[in-house]
């Protein structure tokens, strides 16, 4: 299955044609094209701490949610910090505002609450959602060179197993645009990383460059993560898109610095 692009209402987005089969559930990885806001925002910014106006980006929200055919009424976010932590969503986490105050600390989030939107945050850093068709289980993770290394995709299904009962070959996994490994260059400390946290496996997806630095590949990375926690490999979508190549249709970090809007990954239960 393949990470494909939608276009709804003039709002693009991106899906994985194995959840939109598995239906019940709406998602999407959104772009930047397709909202309303401005100047350095311009314009599906879904960022809170931009500095973007609010009415701005309540309403890129209220876009990208609907075009993804999600309730835009009630939501969940979290703190990111660039770690492991998956934290379970409970009634007590519900918002209905994106500048409502979020007081824990996760990279990740799990409900299998209906009706309710788990929004992760990247603009470069990998996006992953995950959809339990069976245990009617969702949840969505940042993950980082730090998270990816702390395992945060392995968190994510052994806490759908631990709280409920979800079975790795049951779970499909779609892994969002980000930056690619010939954009993400690093010095040694992630490679560093990846090689404490997985041994010689992860070798395959970092590569030495001619100026000494390194390139890593933190999408197959975590694709083989999924796949050595026991996730179907054709239940795993991976996106193509480089967030740092292409500009015009994402923000990134790394291009862009602290003048851009960030992007949303959004899933929720029918």
């Amino acid at each position: 299955m393949q990470i494909v692009e939608r276009i709804q209402n003039g709002v693009t987005f991106l899906a994985a044609e194995s959840i939109e089969a598995a239906g019940r559930v709406a998602h999407g990885f959104s772009t930047r094209l397709g909202g309303v806001s401005q100047g350095m925002w311009d314009s599906l910014n879904l960022g809170v701490s931009r500095g973007d106006d609010p009415d701005h980006v309540r309403e890129n929200y209220r876009r990208f949610l609907t075009a993804i055919g999600a309730d835009g009424q009630v939501i969940a976010m979290s703190h990111q910090v660039h770690g492991g932590e998956v934290h379970t969503v409970t009634t007590a986490d519900l918002r209905t505002d994106p500048y409502d105050k979020v007081e824990y600390e996760a990279d990740g989030l799990m409900t299998d609450l209906p009706g309710v939107t788990l929004l992760v945050y990247s603009a470069d850093c990998i996006p992953v959602l995950f959809y339990d068709p069976v245990r009617r289980v969702a949840a969505a993770v940042h993950a980082g060179w730090r998270g990816t290394a702390a395992g945060i995709v392995d968190n994510a299904v052994a806490r759908m197993k631990d709280v409920y009962h979800s079975r790795p070959e049951d779970i499909l996994a779609a892994i969002g645009p980000g930056v690619c490994s010939s954009c993400f260059e690093t010095h040694e400390d992630v490679p560093n990383a990846m090689t404490a946290a997985l041994s010689t496996c992860v070798l395959h997806h970092i590569k030495i460059k001619e100026n000494g630095k390194f390139s890593v590949d933190l999408r197959e990375i975590n694709r083989m993560r999924l796949e050595q926690v026991g996730l179907n490999p054709d239940h795993i979508a991976v996106s193509t898109q480089c967030t740092a190549c292409h500009l015009d249709r994402f923000w990134s970090h790394r291009r862009m610095g602290n003048e851009r809007g960030s992007m949303a990954a959004a899933i929720q239960l029918k």
